[in-house]
C-alpha cells in the first residue's frame, strides 16, 4: 500500500432494525495505537468490538470515535409507559399527607404526570445487541472514509519525503567529493608551515609522514559515507513497502543523524562543516514529516 498519513477524518451512518447510528472518526499523530471511544453509557459493552474494527485498518495514531444512536422513527425517541409501582407509592404518600393536613382528596390521573419516576421513556436504542448491526456498519463506513483521507495525505507525504531524501543524498555526494581533498590540502599546509618555520623536510620525512597518517586516520569518513548510502537505500525500500513504515523510518532518521554527526566530529574543514550543518537541518525536516507517517 502507499505511504499512509496518521491524520484523517471519516463519517458514517447506518440504519438497521429501526436504529440509526452516526459515527465520526478522527485520527492524529501518536507513536502507538490509542483509541478513545465516546459511546452512550449503556453501549459501553460494545467498545471492545469497535476497537477491533479500528485495528483492522489502523496500526498507529490517536483515534477518536464519536457515536450517536437514536430510533429511526421521526418523532419521539423511545416508548412512553407508566411505572405503576411508582405511581401507587406516590398516590399513597399524597393521600396520607392530604389526610394529615385535612385536605380534600381531589387526586386525578393528571397528577401522575407530576410524580417523579412515574412517566418512563423506554429507549430501545440503548439495547447493545440491537444497536450493534447498525453501529458496525456505521463504523466500517467511517473507517473506510478515514483511510481514504489518510492514504491521500500519505501520497503527498511520500512525494515530499522523496524530494527531501534526494536533497540529503546530494549533500552526501558533496561530502564524498570533498573529503579526499582534505588530506592533500592538509599536506600542503603542513609542508608550508614547516618551510615557514625554516625547517627542511623531504618528501618522505618520517615526522611529516607520521603527522599525515595521523590526520588521514582521524579525518577518514569513508565508512560513515558508506553507511549513509546504505541508509538511503533502506529508506527507498521502506517507501515502497506495503506495510506501515513510520517507526522504521523514524529509526532510520536517527541512524542518519548518528552518521552525519560522526562526519562532523571528524571534520577539520569549514566547507565540510557547512555541508554537515545543512544535512542536519534538512534531516530535521525529514524527521518532522516522518512523525506524520503511520
Amino acid at each position: 500500500m502507499p505511504l499512509t498519513s496518521m491524520t484523517g477524518f471519516g463519517r458514517g451512518s447506518a440504519t438497521r432494525g429501526g436504529i440509526r447510528v452516526d459515527v465520526e472518526i478522527s485520527s492524529v499523530n501518536r507513536k502507538q495505537f490509542d483509541a478513545r471511544l465516546n459511546l452512550p453509557r449503556p453501549l459501553a459493552v460494545l467498545e471492545a468490538r469497535v476497537q477491533m474494527l479500528l485495528e483492522t485498518g489502523i496500526s498507529r495514531g490517536q483515534i477518536s470515535v464519536n457515536v450517536r444512536v437514536a430510533e429511526a422513527r421521526a418523532a419521539g425517541q423511545g416508548v412512553l409507559h407508566i411505572d405503576r409501582q411508582a405511581a401507587a407509592a406516590g398516590v399513597r404518600a399524597l393521600r396520607r399527607s392530604a389526610a394529615a393536613l385535612k385536605l380534600p382528596d381531589t387526586l386525578g390521573a393528571e397528577v401522575l404526570l407530576q410524580l417523579p419516576g412515574v412517566l418512563v421513556v423506554s429507549d430501545r436504542a440503548q439495547d447493545a445487541e440491537r444497536v450493534w448491526p447498525a453501529m458496525r456498519a456505521a463504523v466500517q463506513q467511517a473507517l473506510a472514509a478515514l483511510l481514504v483521507m489518510r492514504r491521500r495525505e500519505g501520497m503527498a507525504l511520500a512525494r515530499d519525503l522523496r524530494t527531501r531524501l534526494r536533497e540529503l543524498e546530494n549533500i552526501r555526494r558533496q561530502v564524498a567529493r570533498r573529503a579526499p581533498e582534505l588530506q592533500r590540502v592538509y599536506e600542503r599546509d603542513l609542508r608550508k608551515r614547516v618551510a615557514d618555520a625554516g625547517l627542511t623536510s623531504g618528501r618522505n620525512d618520517p615526522q611529516v609522514l607520521k603527522e599525515l597518517l595521523f590526520f588521514a586516520d582521524k579525518s577518514d569518513v569513508s565508512e560513515e559515507l558508506v553507511r549513509l548510502q546504505s541508509h538511503f537505500s533502506h529508506a527507498a525500500e521502506l517507501m515502497a513497502s506495503r506495510k506501515p513504515v513510520g517507526r522504521p523510518l523514524d529509526f532510520l532518521c536517527q541512524e542518519l543523524f548518528r552518521e552525519i554527526n560522526t562526519v562532523g566530529s571528524k571534520s577539520m574543514d569549514a566547507g565540510l562543516t557547512r555541508l554537515v550543518v545543512e544535512f542536519k537541518a534538512r534531516l530535521e525536516a525529514v524527521r518532522e514529516q516522518v512523525q506524520n507517517v503511520e
